[in-house]
């Protein structure tokens, strides 16, 4: 333990141009910034996610148009195809993508979680079998560092081991200690070959007790950030929200805390109300690539035969690119005609609505209103997969607090 410490304050010691400053509170919300070598991001924030190095879709100029700060992207599957090699001559996943803003690089462990048919996990790492052409492969603690830091990203995760909600309680403990062993691996990789801030990653499922134990162990690294892993993997909405906030409350107030695979947004509202800070999701894209779009009342899919002869936008309220330029009517067609472009219009929207609705909840941060723009929010928003029932719970504003 003491080894590990010293580790974590010696690489501490190495990460001085990230760091995070917590400009205002309210309630448990946060607003701050965290500046990192390729510009500062504005917390509460959402991370489009980059798996391969692309937003699915998207390119450059249409994430910065839509006010991306950040973007995620995935070691395993960049290690994978087309290679560290490729993109660490090519001078780092900003240059090989042309992004020049924040990128944060996930280690791969939840493809642990998501690709269990493909992998073993023992105490030295993950061994996969590539979902692209069958070859094995293992991923360790070192080899996780190794590939983040040859492809240069600006945060960078620790391999972890992540399990669906039915796991034992027993399992979940074993899970959690190997993911704690595995970060003092990092550390001790990290130290040797680089900079960059590495978060740790707070696992246990929904057991309080083991959430406890995982984040007090974290805490006492005093590492650049914290994550919340282990949610979002089959759970309830009622069992993730006080798991979020009671993990929140357990982890420094002076570093950002990021909640891992969350990005609907009644989850974004709910979570940055319960301190969270950071998010990153797949769901957005991956809707709109079906028709799914957001909007202050939910979810509407412009495949409807409703949307067939509208003239008009598809959100009024929307400025994004794809609201301020074409009617509902061309978006429904181009979905029936099965051209591309629908999926990309409708991307745009989507991350659009996220980062207004992240800018929103900043603003009420700042000006001691997150309670009456959450009430305003659930005044209008109807989940796509929630009961009213279920609705009717996440109004109540003291509900888990």
């Amino acid at each position: 333990m003491a080894r590990v410490i010293k580790i974590a304050i010696s690489a501490l010691k190495k990460t001085e141009m990230f760091n995070f400053t917590l400009e205002h509170k309210d309630g448990l919300a946060r607003a701050g910034c965290i500046n990192t070598p390729h510009g500062e991001i504005l917390t509460p924030v959402f991370m489009p996610v980059a798996t391969q190095g692309s937003v699915k879709a998207l390119d450059r100029v249409d994430l910065e148009c839509l006010g991306t700060q950040i973007i995620l992207g995935n070691a395993y599957h960049l290690y994978l195809r087309p290679g560290t090699k490729v993109i660490k001559e090519a001078g780092g996943l900003h240059s090989f993508m042309n992004w020049a803003r924040p990128i944060l690089t996930d280690s791969g462990g939840f493809q642990g979680f998501s690709l269990q048919h493909l992998r073993k996990i023992t105490n030295d790492g993950i061994t996969f079998k590539s979902h692209i052409d069958g070859s094995t492969h293992e991923l360790t603690p070192e080899s996780v560092v190794e590939i983040q830091t040859d492809i240069g990203s600006d945060v960078i995760m620790p391999l972890d081991v992540c399990l669906p909600t039915e796991a034992s309680k027993t399992d979940l403990s074993e899970a959690m200690n190997l993911t704690s062993n595995w970060l003092g691996r990092s550390l001790r990789s990290l130290e040797r070959k680089s900079e960059q801030p590495l978060f740790g990653i707070v696992q246990g499922g929904l057991h309080v007790d083991l959430r406890q134990k995982s984040a007090e162990f974290l805490s006492s690294l005093d590492l650049p950030g914290y994550a919340i892993g282990g949610l979002s993997v089959g759970e309830t909405k009622e069992k993730m929200y006080p798991t979020v906030e009671i993990t929140s409350k357990l982890l420094p107030e002076n570093k950002p805390r990021y909640l891992m695979g969350v990005g609907s947004p009644e989850d974004l509202v709910e979570c940055v109300v319960r301190g969270i800070d950071m998010f990153d999701c797949v769901l957005p894209t991956r809707v709109a690539r079906k028709g799914a779009m957001y909007t202050k009342f939910g979810r509407r899919n412009v495949t409807r035969s409703e949307y067939k002869k509208s003239d008009s936008s598809f959100d009024k309220d929307c400025d994004c690119y794809a609201c301020t330029n074409f009617s509902a009517g061309y978006i429904h067609h181009l979905f029936k005609a099965k051209e591309y472009l629908a999926y990309r219009l409708a991307s745009i929207h989507n991350l659009r609505f996220l980062m207004r609705t992240m800018g929103d909840l900043r603003k009420a941060i700042q000006r001691g209103l997150v309670k009456e723009y959450r009430e305003q929010f659930w005044e209008n928003y109807q989940p796509a997969d929630q009961s009213a029932r279920t609705n009717q719970a996440l109004r109540h504003i003291n509900r888990f607090e």
